[in-house]
């Protein structure tokens, strides 16, 4: 394997581990109400692990999505720490939460489809 392809697959895996330890740590350490139920859905880490783009889901509506995220920005110096300790790294990504519209962009398709198929 060349050191580019390593160092993609690292980014990978880390990736995947991030996004499975920050779900726990959202359920069950972060005490901020603001974060309400997050569901972390993609992870993406830059090839030198600096950075990692969140991908969540939120369940509410945009007011209790904004302020999910202003939680989850609140919390992140306390994420990057138990991150940094459960995965053995001397540091941790910078995380960047955004919002995953994935599944909201599927719903409405999905209702704007059954609207077609109804009328005649």
């Amino acid at each position: 394997m060349t050191p580019q392809r390593e160092h993609s697959h690292r980014a990978e895996r880390v990736a995947d581990v991030i996004r499975r330890e920050l779900g726990g740590l959202l359920e069950r350490e972060v005490k901020d109400p603001r974060v309400g139920f997050v569901t972390v859905t993609h992870v993406e880490v830059t090839r030198d692990l600096r950075s990692a783009r969140v991908a969540v889901t939120i369940l509410g509506d945009e007011p209790q999505e904004k302020e999910s995220l202003m939680g989850l920005a609140a919390a992140q110096g306390f994420l990057r720490h138990e991150l940094a300790q459960r995965l053995g790294l001397r540091r941790a990504p910078e995380l960047q939460f955004y919002l995953d519209r994935t599944l909201k962009s599927e719903q409405r398709i999905e209702e704007l489809l059954r609207q077609i198929q109804q009328k005649p």
